[in-house]
C-alpha cells in the first residue's frame, strides 16, 4: 500500500479549513450556513443535526457539480458557507479536500457528529 487512510486524512486536514465542534453549534444556528451530513442512511437514522441537509458520501461530486445530471440545487445556492460532517471527521475531511480541488469552497467539522453530541449539540430523531 502507497498511502494509508489516516496518511490521506492528514494530508486533507493540512489543507482544508476545519471547524471546532463548539463552534459548529452555533454556525449551525445560522441561515447563510448549510450543513452537510455525508453519513450513510443507517448513521443518519440515529439522529442528525438538526436542518442539516443529507449528501451521501459516494454522490457528493455529482451532486455538487452543475453540469452532472445529478446536481442538486441545494449546492448553487449563492452566499451560502458549507460545513460538512461524518462520524468523526475523516470522511468528511477527505470530501472537503476533494470538493476544495472542484474548485467548491467548503469546510468540515473537525470531530464529526459524534463530538457533537458528546458536545450538547441538538439532534434531531427521525420519525418513527
Amino acid at each position: 500500500m502507497k498511502k494509508s487512510a489516516a496518511q490521506m486524512v492528514a494530508e486533507a486536514r493540512a489543507r482544508i479549513e476545519e471547524v471546532e465542534t463548539v463552534d459548529a453549534i452555533v454556525l449551525a444556528e445560522n441561515p447563510d450556513v448549510v450543513v452537510v451530513d455525508i453519513r450513510d442512511v443507517r448513521e443518519r437514522a440515529k439522529g442528525s443535526i438538526p436542518g442539516s441537509v443529507h449528501a451521501p458520501r459516494g454522490m457528493i461530486e455529482f451532486w455538487v457539480d452543475p453540469e452532472s445530471p445529478y446536481h442538486k440545487p441545494v449546492f448553487a445556492q449563492a452566499g451560502k458557507t458549507y460545513l460538512f460532517h461524518c462520524a468523526s471527521g475523516w470522511r468528511s475531511a477527505l470530501t472537503v479536500a476533494t470538493l476544495q480541488d472542484m474548485g467548491f469552497p467548503a469546510a468540515h467539522m473537525r470531530e464529526g457528529f459524534t463530538d457533537w453530541v458528546a458536545q450538547g449539540g441538538p439532534v434531531e430523531m427521525p420519525d418513527a
